[in-house]
């Protein structure tokens, strides 16, 4: 007589389970007890319902589920960034964390607070570019209830319950681009001025603060004419800029805090050197690289976006292994790039 195979009721039976959670172990769905789940494979085992090399793949424990929840269509950086995460897989692998990426509305925050609650539900862990916002805040804070921590890269969020901050130290960054504007210009008299992506973000916040401080300090001969806000649109950008050079003829120099430089850019081309303008910005990217080999663009100030994503997965493996926070984990360094040092 031919012998039968075992089958998922012979598993259950063998486990003193139901096949509904049989079905759920072997499909690595959750809402099962880790005890039950240890019975429910050592019964498959023993009767040898499954390979043995799945029956150790099933053993290990399951990848730590972190998303990226990263601004849609802001800058080319934060677009290289959310891209990286997809096909960066295979690097996070010696940590057993599973990354993707969800793209939320810009300068949105109740959009962004809703996605945080939505996507905690099926993550182990949450990355965003935060939005200065109670309802951003409250969101952390129910999911720090939760027990799933979130972390914030680029721009920071203000006395919440995030885990942890990955990025530039933004003050100083905003300090380095009036330094290196300052400097370009020379003795000269002139003006200079900022276009930001938002102030809803800190980071935009904080390097306008520090770029202000370095002027007053060391630049007596430049003047700041004042911050505009473009939401990192190249329209948007390019027509703030135009303004700007058609109100202050002596306009000598231009930070771009956030995204969208080429916007600044073409209406910099566009008026020709009859007025040249040091124009300084963020992120290396490979429009930005285009700008500074043209000499549309003077510099820029730039984090490694592979190191960005690869202390996320340290410290969301730290979290799980319940290491130090901040084991294994580097400062993030910032980069000033020119059209003689390019990578």
């Amino acid at each position: 007589m031919t012998r039968l195979l075992p089958g998922i009721t012979d598993v259950a039976a063998q486990a003193g389970v139901s096949t509904a959670t049989v079905d759920r172990v072997l499909n690595r769905r959750a809402g099962v007890r880790q005890a039950t789940v240890q019975r429910v494979l050592k019964a498959a085992a023993e009767l040898n319902y499954l390979p043995e090399a799945d029956l150790y793949a099933m053993l290990a424990p399951a990848p730590t589920r972190v998303t990226f929840l990263l601004p849609r269509d802001t800058s080319g950086f934060i677009n290289m960034l959310g891209d990286m995460v997809g096909y960066s897989q295979g690097q996070w692998a010696p940590y057993n964390v599973k990354c993707r990426t969800e793209w939320v509305d810009s300068f949105n925050p109740e959009a962004l607070a809703q996605a945080l609650l939505r996507h905690g539900k099926r993550s182990d862990g949450l990355v965003m570019m935060a939005l200065e916002d109670p309802a951003v805040r409250e969101a952390v804070a129910t999911l720090a209830e939760r027990g799933v921590p979130v972390l914030t890269v680029i721009s920071d969020i203000a006395h919440s319950q995030r885990a942890a901050y990955i990025g530039l130290d933004n003050r100083a960054a905003g300090r380095t681009a009036g330094y290196l504007i300052g400097r370009f210009i020379g003795a000269r008299e002139g003006k200079v001025a900022l276009i930001a992506g938002s102030l809803r973000y800190a980071a935009h916040h904080e390097r306008e603060a520090g770029f202000l401080q370095v002027m007053q300090e060391m630049f007596p001969n430049l003047t700041v004419v004042g911050l505009r806000e473009g939401h990192d649109d190249s329209a948007k950008n390019y027509r703030q800029t135009r303004a700007l050079m058609d109100q202050y003829r002596d306009l000598a120099g231009l930070y771009n805090i956030g995204g969208a430089a080429d916007g600044v850019a073409r209406a910099l081309s566009e008026r020709g050197r009859d007025q040249p303008v040091v124009f300084v910005g963020h992120g290396l990217t490979p429009d930005t690289r285009a700008m500074l080999i043209d000499g549309s663009m003077d510099a820029v100030i730039t984090q490694s976006p592979q190191a960005t994503l690869m202390s996320c997965v340290r410290i969301f493996a730290n979290l799980r292994d319940k290491r130090d926070l901040l084991s294994g984990v580097e400062v993030t360094r910032s980069q000033v790039i020119f059209r003689d040092n390019l990578p």
